[in-house]
């Protein structure tokens, strides 16, 4: 299952949520200000993401910059105790699923929440002619 964390006012979940919407993918969506993110959660997108806080935390964000606190130095425990206490400092979106981890709207990157078989599919049979080609057509061009 995908999973979408996002936030109110922010146009690139929008975009994804559109994407995915049009593609009849199912998803989750996580508001990342409604949802109280647990420690399991957290420390599994900490672990997903290839670099770490840096892919999901945004170092620009109000929080960080006004209480002059170095990401770095935490252990994760208070890294993870941080982000439940402001949810604000993480990069929104966030997409996943079993297999795939992605933040930010990519244009480029996000067919690969397309299951594989379905971009099979796509990329050999779906013509012009095809009621789904919004859907699958835009796939077969990714490929």
């Amino acid at each position: 299952m995908i999973v979408v964390y996002t936030s109110p006012g922010c146009a690139s979940c929008r975009k994804v949520k559109q994407w995915l919407k049009d593609r009849n993918l199912p998803f989750i969506e996580k508001n990342i200000f409604k949802t109280l993110l647990n420690d399991i959660e957290i420390k599994h997108l900490l672990m997903r993401s290839e670099n770490g806080s840096d892919d999901i935390i945004s170092k620009r964000s109000k929080v960080i910059q006004e209480s002059h606190i170095d990401i770095e130095s935490m252990t994760t425990d208070e890294l993870i105790r941080f982000i439940k206490q402001n949810p604000s400092i993480l990069k929104r979106p966030i997409i996943l699923d079993e297999d795939n981890f992605q933040v930010g709207y990519d244009e480029e990157e996000i067919g690969v929440f397309v299951p594989a078989e379905l971009r099979r599919i796509a990329a050999t049979n779906c013509t012009s002619k095809c009621p789904s080609y919004k859907a699958c057509g835009s796939v077969l061009k990714e490929e």
